[in-house]
């Protein structure tokens, strides 16, 4: 790949979970990166010295105005958001006004401000329950709450200023994100998370009682739900590569799964959890949760043509051991 300038990145959410961790990849590989994050989900500790924070709301566009300005922007990584799934059917509005309505203004401000070049943080949400796994970015979008809808309503806005604005975009579809930075800068810190690793690794680790498993009954080899859990380093990394692909080719967006292609069900993850840990892990069998699907895999192949990614971390135990050791830390940062 030919040496591409390398434009000043301002990332949404930044003091949030997989927005962190982006920060830390453009970061390592030399990017100069801002933040603006309103804290509701974020924490300061989550962003590296030397970077600018700046503590407000996407939806002020005056705010985003002086930051493209005085930061020369030349690219945004959008992760701000809500991302509970059964919030968003009890709170169907404030999802729709986080991840929709706010985007928009933050579309738009890049737009007004020449920003060329947009990296939004998608989901496999988008799919519903697709007929078919592995998952295809043609298989048919079909959401069936309002955070996949949300999700969806921003990569069609994207889509149509693109075609009306010197905007390129690329769009990446996330599985199931889970771990920690191998270094332990960062990880998943939100209390009260609902992903399956971080569930697990707080309940190895005595900070919860049990681990729920919701379902038992699925079409799948041990009757528990299968997903493609996706390394958070890896997930950054690609974000980096598609950032340069954009740059290297104005005209063209993208829009990508991230994930590996392989599938871990439930009970398998909590089992490499107990192996991880060596402490055997109380599971509590529940019933289904509306709208799980038996198996949500990605077919990567798009991402693999496209770009040079070549994931770092794609394997479970490693995933597990870099969240362990993340949850181990953030006992000593609270």
């Amino acid at each position: 790949m030919s040496e591409i300038s390398k434009v000043p990145v301002l990332v949404t959410g930044g003091a949030g979970y997989i927005g962190s961790h982006a920060v830390l990849a453009l970061k390592d590989a030399g990017w100069p990166v801002a933040v603006i994050d309103n804290l509701t989900t974020g924490f300061r500790f989550a962003i590296p010295d030397g970077v600018p924070l700046y503590e407000g709301d996407i939806e002020d566009g005056e705010l985003l105005a002086r930051i493209f300005a005085e930061q020369g922007t030349g690219a945004v990584m959008h992760f701000a958001g809500s991302i509970i799934v059964p919030e968003s059917v009890e709170n169907p509005l404030k999802y729709y006004h986080n991840n929709t309505a706010k985007s928009r203004a933050l579309i738009e401000a890049a737009t007004k401000a020449g920003v060329p070049h947009f990296i939004f943080s998608s989901t496999a949400a988008t799919y519903g329950v697709p007929e078919t796994s592995p998952v295809t970015e043609d298989t048919p979008r079909n959401p069936i709450n309002p955070y996949g809808w949300s999700k969806l309503m921003t990569e069609q806005m994207l889509g149509d200023v693109s075609a009306a604005h010197d905007l390129n975009y690329c769009a990446l579809r996330y599985f199931n994100v889970a771990g920690a930075d191998p270094e332990a800068r960062s990880g998943q810190s939100t209390a009260g998370a609902t992903h399956l690793i971080k569930v697990a690794v707080e309940a190895a680790l005595g900070k919860r009682e049990s681990v729920s498993v919701f379902g038992t009954d699925y079409d799948t080899p041990d009757g528990t739900g299968v997903r493609d859990y996706i390394h958070v380093s890896d997930l950054a990394a690609a974000h980096v590569l598609a950032l340069e692909a954009l740059i290297e080719q104005p005209q063209r967006s993208l829009t990508m799964n991230c994930g590996y292609g392989r599938g871990f069900s439930v009970l398998e993850v909590l089992d490499a959890v107990d192996r991880v840990t060596n402490r055997p892990i109380n599971r509590v069998l529940q019933g289904r949760r509306a709208g799980d699907p038996d198996s949500l895999v990605s077919d990567p192949k798009r991402i693999q043509s496209t770009l040079p990614w070549q994931p770092k971390h794609a394997d479970l135990d490693t995933i597990i051991t870099h969240a362990l050791a993340w949850e181990r830390k953030l006992s000593d940062l609270r």
